[in-house]
């Protein structure tokens, strides 16, 4: 029967944060005199928690990366939420994953409340059973905790038919946490090195790709 639990990560996955994201850090940078001038440096921190990455990145203390991410959230509240586009073929693919009966959830690790702005600017929402995300007060932001309370609300049983598809290794690594499969995506932030080391039951380059293993039940009912 294949997978019939979808779990989609949401920023490099349904759609390119880039802008916005990159934005709103550099914003938050500046409140600590740091200028960055090469976006792609700032591409690092979409995937992880935030305050993982303020501390990992420019070596913050945890008070202090809670800081940044308030006034990263000044500029992402007003402008850089929306300075985001789906990816071409998302909007198709969930159309006929929901035309084939499947159930499709998102799982991210961004707050829940942005998540579902997100979705409902973009209007494919609709598509989705269940949005968990993490809460604005900096719990519930590790993958395998949104996973486990994505795959609790849609009151999946059987872990061999959930899947979770995101482009960085957190969300490899959460989907071994909570004992389901998981396919990396290369059209996000991470990169094949990434995703195999982190343990990707399967890796694809292009959302047709990722449509055709979703839908071939001959594909999904081996242990990718």
């Amino acid at each position: 029967m294949g997978y019939q639990y979808l779990l989609f990560d949401l920023d490099g996955t349904l759609t390119d944060p880039v802008l916005g994201i990159t934005n709103s850090v550099m914003h938050a940078l500046k409140k600590y005199g740091i200028e960055v001038n090469d976006r792609s440096q700032l591409y690092k921190f979409i995937g992880p928690p935030l305050t993982d990455s303020f501390e990992n990145f420019y070596g913050f203390s945890k008070a202090e990366a809670v800081n940044a991410v308030e006034y990263y959230r000044e500029y992402y509240r007003e402008k850089g939420i929306f300075e985001n586009q789906v990816y071409d073929g998302i909007e198709e693919l969930l159309e006929k994953l929901t035309d084939h009966g499947k159930m499709l959830l998102v799982a991210t690790s961004k707050p829940k409340v942005f998540a579902e702005q997100i979705l409902e600017h973009f209007k494919i929402a609709k598509y989705f059973t269940t949005i968990v995300g993490s809460n604005l007060d900096g719990t519930k932001v590790k993958k395998g905790e949104v996973i486990k309370d994505a795959l609790e609300n849609c009151k999946c049983i059987d872990l061999a038919k959930a899947v979770m598809i995101g482009d960085r290794e957190y969300d490899i690594i959460g989907a071994k946490e909570t004992g389901i499969d998981s396919i990396g995506v290369l059209f996000g932030y991470g990169n094949r090195d990434e995703l195999e080391k982190a343990g990707a039951d399967k890796i694809v380059e292009s959302v047709a790709e990722l449509g055709r293993v979703l839908l071939c039940a001959e594909t999904a009912n081996k242990h990718l």
